[in-house]
C-alpha cells in the first residue's frame, strides 16, 4: 500500500450519502446541521480541511477511503448555516474513530498512487480521446454545444482523477476508482467505462440520423 506511518493526522469528517470527493476537484455544500456547523466553524480558524466519507445509502455503510476537502470560499447565511466551496486534497484511510460528538474526528493516514516506471501518457491519451468521442457525440445527440474545458489536466494521475469526479449517478463506482492505488488501473477502468458510454451514444445517434 502506497501510504506513510509518518502522514497520519487526526481530521474532522462529514459522512455524505452516495458524494465521492477527488484531489483537485471542486465541491459546493450547503451546511445547516448544528454539528456541522460547528465542525466548518471551527476548521475555519485552523487549516480549513475536513474529510469527505461516501456513505452507501443501501446500507448505511461508510467508507474507509474519503478524501480531504479545504475551504476555499465560504458564505454565512441565516440561522447561521453556511455555503461553502471547497477543493479535493490528499485522499486518505481512515484509522479509527477519535470521537463522534460534537462531530466526527479520525485518524487517518494520507495515501498516494504507487509509483510506476511505465509510461502512463497513451492510456491517458486514449482516455482523453474516448472523452472527446463522447463528448462530441453528445453534443450531437442533444443538438447543444457541448466541450471540454480548455484546462482538462495533461498529467496522467491529475486526469484520471478528473474523469473520475465527472462522472455522475455512480457514485459505487466512483469510490471504487478513489480508492485504487495504482493510475494505470484507474485509467483502464475509466477507458472502459468510457468505451461503453461512447458505443452507446453512438447507436443512439446513428438510431436518431435514420430517424431524421
Amino acid at each position: 500500500m502506497a501510504s506513510s506511518s509518518l502522514a497520519v493526522r487526526e481530521l474532522p469528517l462529514f459522512p455524505l450519502p452516495e458524494v465521492v470527493l477527488f484531489p483537485g476537484r471542486p465541491l459546493p455544500l450547503h451546511i445547516f446541521e448544528l454539528r456541522y456547523r460547528m465542525m466548518i466553524n471551527t476548521i475555519l480558524e485552523e487549516d480549513r480541511r475536513f474529510g469527505i466519507l461516501m456513505v452507501n445509502p443501501a446500507n448505511g455503510e461508510v467508507a474507509k477511503i474519503g478524501c480531504c476537502a479545504e475551504v476555499i470560499r465560504f458564505q454565512r447565511l441565516p440561522d447561521d448555516r453556511l455555503k461553502i466551496l471547497t477543493l479535493g486534497q490528499q485522499r486518505f484511510r481512515l484509522l479509527e474513530y477519535v470521537r463522534e460528538k460534537p462531530y466526527i474526528v479520525g485518524l487517518v493516514e494520507w495515501i498516494e498512487d504507487q509509483p510506476t516506471t511505465e509510461d502512463l501518457y497513451p492510456q491517458a491519451n486514449e482516455v482523453e480521446q474516448l472523452l472527446q468521442d463522447v463528448v462530441r457525440l453528445s453534443a450531437k445527440l442533444t443538438d447543444q454545444k457541448i466541450e471540454l474545458p480548455d484546462d482538462l489536466p495533461n498529467l496522467p494521475v491529475e486526469l484520471s482523477y478528473w474523469v473520475a469526479g465527472n462522472l455522475y449517478g455512480v457514485a459505487e463506482e466512483q469510490q471504487a476508482l478513489l480508492e485504487m492505488q495504482e493510475t494505470t488501473a484507474r485509467l483502464q477502468r475509466e477507458a472502459e467505462i468510457l468505451t461503453s458510454t461512447r458505443n452507446h451514444l453512438a447507436a443512439r445517434t446513428a438510431l436518431k440520423d435514420v430517424l431524421n
